[in-house]
């Protein structure tokens, strides 16, 4: 195609305009520029300054109105205790047995009482209530117990739990083949189920304590019937899978460790939500068990565990940790120094009297380091038939030392007193922890004063359980569970201090006609007054025999991190009577509006 001349030079001219309005607009960019920005730089750090005290005053607006609102939540909300969370609990020992009618360690005793019910249970006052049972009744003879069982009672697998269910439990604690240590108890008893829930017991005598035997964990026959009652205590059931009817049932154990120092084990436990006393409020309770003190406290440190069980005092390091509660719960027991009555020296009353007298009760529980209530007599403050009037004797240094100048004893410059060529020495055994060591060593210096020679003797509670069993001491520092019943027979009748009795709790092997019929008498009486009334023979030759010396009280430890709600600081009778409202606990705080 031709093109022409014209157009060309039209074509040319276009170009040339083009290349003018950019160079135009180049340089009005450039003055721009110049004009807006770069003479402008300058003055940026005013610019900066202003934007930043602006930011500074906007945070700081915005830091009071959180503030503000923070304060204000505290008028409008509240924290309040939750349902739900994982609550675990650190004890010392190992798990071998959940089966109640076997349990006995503070691990074992833990489990069972969480996965297994009983008929009757301890509520906050230390009074007994209905568990699985609706309502109980003695008769007018007062041998015979009448029981009825909520209805719909259900087992954690979903089977009926009956009065064949409760028969089976204690006629199996009655069959020496089944090796139960609660046989001796449940000796010459009858049981009867009129229908599927009503139990009777019908006891040979008047025994006022015998509601109290009713706490124990009823058990399921249609697990455990067929099993031979010889093999039942090393039953399956009892440590892989039990099945009961308490507020948690067992879902997993879960061991570690490769040697026992090593061994630690975690049982998880779920909550049933047709336990007879209601649904647990916890998610789960995990029982994790140590084999040493230190073991449990790092994990405490660690907030690996929620609580720890077994401590015998809290260290300022422990009690100082963020959100550490201490609970303490005054034991219905007794802390005594029993004298043996069989050992030469100890025999002679006039000893015994001035051991009582040389000993300063009032400054060892101020040694304790927590408030407590002394122990003045075998029956507890408060309990039926106590009597200010037969308390032991008071703190007198000088009747002490009178009265073993009365009985021979002579004091040699100020050292040991002799008689006949023979020291007025004795040894003094005692568990080895913190607090029986610290009275044992208050006790030794306090009899020093008046003459005597008391060697404390402290051991490992395996060796301490072997020297109580054989009464193989002098005289001892030890605590004995009296429980909400003042029924101390076991541990002051003369039966009690035979080689052949069941237990051979009577530690002082002390033997009183008057003491034995005073006991038969006061636990066969149901009235109140007439029962208090027969015990006071007997309170009046404890004081006079001064087979032991009260001291006071003992506590039970309990560490938590944070509250526990439904945890109550109350008299208990044994320390796994903390778990009576478990089904009520609660550990979760949450932030709730109050209405």
């Amino acid at each position: 195609m031709v093109v022409s001349r014209a157009t060309k030079l039209r074509v040319r001219r276009q170009l040339r305009r083009s290349k003018r309005q950019v160079e135009v607009f180049g340089q009005q960019a450039e003055d721009r520029l110049e004009k807006d920005f770069f003479r402008r730089l300058e003055r940026l750090f005013f610019v900066k300054r202003f934007i930043a005290a602006w930011l500074l005053l906007v945070l700081l607006l915005a830091g009071c109105l959180i503030g503000q609102m923070y304060g204000l939540t505290r008028y409008y909300q509240t924290l309040q205790p939750a349902p739900g969370g994982t609550y675990s609990e650190g004890i010392i020992g190992s798990f071998t047995n959940a089966n109640p009618l076997y349990a006995s360690s503070s691990v074992d005793s833990t489990i069972s009482r969480l996965v297994f019910a009983g008929l009757l249970k301890y509520d906050a006052h230390d009074k007994l209530v209905g568990d699985l049972a609706d309502t109980w009744s003695v008769d007018t003879a007062g041998t015979t117990y009448t029981v009825h069982l909520r209805p719909h009672l259900t087992w954690h697998d979903g089977q009926p739990l009956t009065a064949d269910d409760v028969l089976f439990t204690f006629r199996t604690i009655q069959n020496p083949d089944a090796q139960s240590p609660l046989n001796g108890g449940w000796a010459g008893i009858k049981l009867a189920a009129p229908n599927a829930n009503t139990v009777t017991f019908t006891l040979p005598n008047v025994l006022s304590s015998f509601p109290e035997s009713l706490t124990t964990g009823i058990v399921p026959k249609h697990i455990l019937g067929g099993t031979p009652m010889s093999q039942l205590r090393s039953s399956t059931f009892n440590t892989t899978h039990p099945i009961g009817a308490g507020p948690f049932s067992w879902e997993a154990l879960q061991v570690s460790g490769t040697n026992d120092l090593s061994r630690q084990e975690q049982i998880e436990l779920l909550p049933f939500e047709k336990y007879a006393g209601g649904a647990p409020k916890l998610g789960s309770f995990v029982v994790h068990t140590f084999h040493e003190q230190s073991q449990l406290i790092s994990a405490f440190k660690a907030q690996e565990i929620t609580a720890m069980v077994g401590l015998d005092s809290v260290s300022p390091e422990i009690a100082k940790l963020p959100n550490t509660q201490v609970h303490s719960f005054l034991l219905t027991a007794a802390v005594m120094s029993f004298f043996k009555m069989s050992h030469p020296i100890l025999s002679d009353v006039q000893v015994r009297q001035a051991l009582v007298k040389g000993a300063n009760v009032s400054a060892i529980i101020q040694g304790l380091g927590y408030p407590t209530m002394a122990v003045t007599e075998p029956i507890l403050h408060g309990q039926i038939g106590y009597n200010r009037a037969y308390q032991q004797s008071g703190y007198d240094v000088a009747a002490a030392k009178a009265q073993l100048d009365q009985a021979g004893w002579r004091a040699d410059n100020g050292g040991v007193r002799t008689k006949d060529g023979q020291k007025l020495s004795f040894k003094l055994y005692a568990q080895s922890n913190s607090e029986y060591a610290t009275v044992a060593a208050a006790l030794q210096k306090q009899w020093a004063a008046i003459g005597v020679d008391a060697q404390v003797v402290l051991q490992a509670d395996a060796d301490f359980q072997t020297t109580l069993t054989q009464h193989n001491y002098d005289a001892l520092v030890h605590g004995i569970s009296i429980g909400a019943d003042p029924d101390v027979f076991v541990y002051w009748d003369s039966s009690q201090a035979d080689p052949r009795a069941s237990h051979r709790y009577n530690f002082s092997e002390y033997k009183s006609s008057a003491t034995d019929a005073a006991l038969e008498a006061g636990r066969t009486r149901l009235d109140p007054v007439l029962r208090a009334a027969k015990y006071q023979p007997f309170l009046q030759a404890w004081q006079t025999d001064a087979p032991a010396l009260g001291l006071y009280q003992p506590r039970f430890l309990y560490v938590t991190r944070g509250p526990v709600a439904g945890l109550q600081e109350q008299s208990i009778n044994t320390e796994i009577d903390r778990l009576n409202n478990v089904q009520n606990w609660m550990f979760r705080r949450v932030w709730t509006t109050v209405p």
